[in-house]
């Protein structure tokens, strides 16, 4: 493959993991520059890290800085990135041109497993996945997170979706485009800060062997998209799905009202969710990033036992 044009800046301990065969898992930093505001930014970055690490596993939070793609930040960058105003958000279609011009980005989970799988690292940690939004049938608004799962071989652990998009239309989109999806230790397939998204998962799994050797059964076949393994937030975390969906449906509602339309509704929304629950969901929020990293951690770590022993 050729990568002449940009450089993969590796994070020293990240690099001795990746070498030694040592589980990493990816991370990305949009949630630091556009997801949490100062200095629930970086507090929750560092421990999002730190839930990575009590497994045994090794953080790479990622981020383009400078025309180079850092694999892993020290603390110092990991500050920059939350204190920095105006961070570009890259997607995977703007990836050569934040590198090309040498401005700052922040990763969103698409470009973020187009990095994790130019680095070498299999498994990526988010909150939660992009998803097909509401009224996609007449407006496409697809997120590029779905598309990239098709094209990336990353095991992505997280929440499964948001409330706010159509979960129904996400699940179909990826099953139609043949991605693995399984829940972990639970038939639902979660909504973000609520455990129970009203969908039951496609499959269960309950045993980290035959997860792990799951794993290695996709990356062996033919033409195999990456893996989605959703698991749910902690029930002390979750917000009920019942009165999240009823503060989506008013904001939804005060979108149109107030002509708010494309990019600037999903934000709108969250926004509006956050200040209806005298704001219980950004810090559900946060509890969510913490959580899938946990478990991000702990699936790699029994995928890299695994392998040790077969």
């Amino acid at each position: 493959m050729r990568n002449s044009e940009f450089k993969l800046e590796f994070q020293p301990e990240v690099k001795q993991a990746l070498e030694s065969g040592h589980p990493v898992v990816a991370l990305e930093s949009n949630v630091i520059t556009h997801g949490l505001n100062y200095p629930d930014n970086i507090e929750t970055a560092l421990k999002v890290e730190a839930a990575v690490r009590i497994s045994g596993a090794i953080p790479a939070t990622i981020g383009i800085d400078n025309g180079k793609i850092l694999v892993g930040m020290d603390y110092q960058q990991i500050e920059r990135f939350a204190t920095q105003k105006n961070i570009a958000k890259v997607s995977s279609r703007e990836l050569p041109f934040i590198l090309a011009t040498g401005a700052m980005g922040a990763t969103s989970v698409a470009s973020s497993l187009v990095i994790a799988e130019l680095a070498g690292i299999p498994f990526f940690s988010s909150a939660g996945l992009g998803g097909v939004h509401r009224g996609a049938e007449t407006s496409m608004d697809i997120s590029a997170d779905l598309i990239q799962l098709t094209r990336s071989k990353v095991t992505v652990i997280c929440a499964g979706v948001k409330n706010i998009l159509d979960v129904g239309l996400t699940l179909e989109y990826l099953e139609t485009h043949c991605v693995p999806l399984v829940s972990w230790q639970t038939d639902e397939f979660p909504a973000f800060y609520c455990r129970n998204s009203g969908f039951k998962s496609p499959m269960r799994l309950d045993s980290a062997p035959q997860l792990a050797r799951a794993i290695e059964i996709n990356r062996a076949l033919p033409g195999a998209a990456g893996m989605v393994i959703a698991t749910p937030t902690r029930e002390e975390d979750a917000i009920n799905s019942e009165e999240v969906q009823q503060a989506i449906d008013n904001a939804i509602s005060q979108a149109k009202l107030q002509g708010i339309n494309g990019n600037g509704v999903t934000k709108f929304i969250m926004k509006a969710v956050e200040e209806m629950t005298a704001g219980r969901s950004a810090e559900a929020n946060k509890a969510v990033l913490i959580n899938t990293a946990r478990v991000a951690g702990e699936i790699a770590m029994a995928h890299y036992t695994y392998c040790r022993n077969h």
